[in-house]
């Protein structure tokens, strides 16, 4: 079986008819001898930045010297993107060999139960001292939680997200989300907003769990290079991620390793700020190329958006901006593109790469009756040519609204 062979086979397992739950996680593991329970873990939950977090985290663990495993969902490019260990995805012979002993194992596992066992048993094999493993939907009932207490339950920021599934509350997503911690490990806490925090303090209560929150960060710089902060009186650090969210992310990745540290990880200062300087998270407000400026960025919920026109907003103060986007139909794209659309100069829509995506055609007719240009394009290459075409070098092209398309983005201005 080729790794081709067998990412096709582990697409074709879905969510019909199944209940969100930790037992057939558990009941597969067991099969494949419980490769988790030979791993430690950082565990991490939220709606908005935890890969970002995670990414950060991962990059700073490399750099003390720690053999880091990173599981991230969802890829860009490649399956394999959503494995790595110090930085670098799985080799597609491991990938194909590890999924075909787990689809041998496997019953009636869902797609991303799948793709956990071949991460546990892909970072095992690897020798990781260390898995930073992100949640994919929720954290209480993700097939992530199979693990025992980890090193440090990480919560970034909460916002309404899947509410069918979540809550419709941001206090009952945060209690989901709380559900990654357990008795015997460490917790961490954005700060936001009171609801999600008590939320977030409840769950800790119950399990008796130390909880450390993030300070405020004193920005230095910023500018299309990176941005530099203090904090809590240390630094200055250097972070190559644009946005302000991104300090406030980096902020979550020192409480985490304040934890680690108090729990015997060895991470010298130095270790902390080559790997904060090194870190990279494609496709997050990521701008790849300059004169006209291009940024990619995945934003797909109200939030995202939000986070993304005040970067914009700070980085190209008082301009207008191209945009190249695409939505998935059940997103909540009014409030998604009313968020931009003060900073759009014209739209060119495409449809994403996804059976839930809305066709550029609609997506096109919306915009044009909020009173913005808009021009619906037959495929993502069309999309971006149409973008680029004639631009004088002082333009902006953004490239946002869903992660299914920043990916193939990426491929077609050669970065994978």
């Amino acid at each position: 079986m080729t790794d081709k062979e067998a990412i096709e086979l582990v697409h074709q397992r879905a969510w019909v008819g199944q209940k969100p739950g930790l037992d057939r996680i558990r009941r597969l593991l067991g099969r494949l001898g419980d490769p988790h329970t030979r791993l430690k873990f950082v565990h991490i939950a939220g709606s908005n930045g935890k890969g970002s977090t995670a990414a950060m985290l991962a990059s700073v663990l490399t750099a003390a010297g720690l053999k880091t495993g990173l599981y991230t969902s969802p890829h860009l490019w490649q399956f394999n993107e959503r494995f790595q260990v110090d930085g670098a995805p799985i080799p597609g012979e491991d990938l194909a060999e590890i999924a075909a002993q787990v689809l041998e194992a496997a019953e009636d596992e869902t797609e991303f139960e799948l793709m956990t066992a071949i991460g546990m048993v892909y970072f095992l094999r690897a020798g990781c001292d260390l898995v930073v493993l992100e949640t994919g939907l929720g954290g209480r009932l993700d097939s992530t939680n199979v693990i025992s207490a980890p090193e440090a339950a990480v919560i970034t920021h909460i916002g309404l997200e899947h509410t069918e599934l979540l809550g419709d509350t941001v206090e009952k997503i945060a209690a989901e989300k709380a559900g990654i911690i357990k008795p015997g490990c460490d917790a961490v806490l954005y700060r936001q907003s009171r609801e999600a925090e008590a939320a977030v303090e409840r769950a800790c209560g119950v399990v008796n769990v130390p909880l450390a929150r993030t300070a405020p960060a004193e920005p230095v710089s910023s500018g299309l290079e990176g941005q530099s902060f203090t904090y809590r009186g240390k630094g200055p650090y250097r972070i190559p991620l644009l946005g302000e969210y991104q300090v406030h992310n980096a902020a979550v990745v020192l409480e985490t390793v304040n934890v680690l540290r108090r729990r015997g990880w060895d991470i010298p200062e130095e270790a902390l700020v080559q790997g904060l300087e090194q870190a990279h998270w494609p496709g997050r407000l990521e701008l790849v190329r300059r004169g006209p400026d291009v940024i990619l960025d995945g934003g797909h919920n109200p939030q995202c958006m939000e986070a993304l026109a005040r970067a914009l907003g700070e980085l190209y103060p008082g301009k207008k901006l191209i945009f190249l986007t695409g939505v998935l139909a059940d997103k909540d794209y009014p409030a998604m593109m009313g968020e931009i659309l003060p900073l759009a100069k014209e739209f060119y829509t495409i449809t994403p790469d996804s059976e839930r995506a809305m066709p550029a055609a609609e997506l096109a007719a919306y915009l044009e009756g909020r009173g913005a240009k808009a021009t619906p394009c037959g495929s993502v290459r069309e999309g971006l040519e149409l973008a680029l075409v004639f631009l004088p070098p002082e333009d902006v092209v953004c490239v946002t609204g869903s992660l299914y398309m920043i990916g193939e983005v990426r491929h077609l201005l050669g970065l994978c």
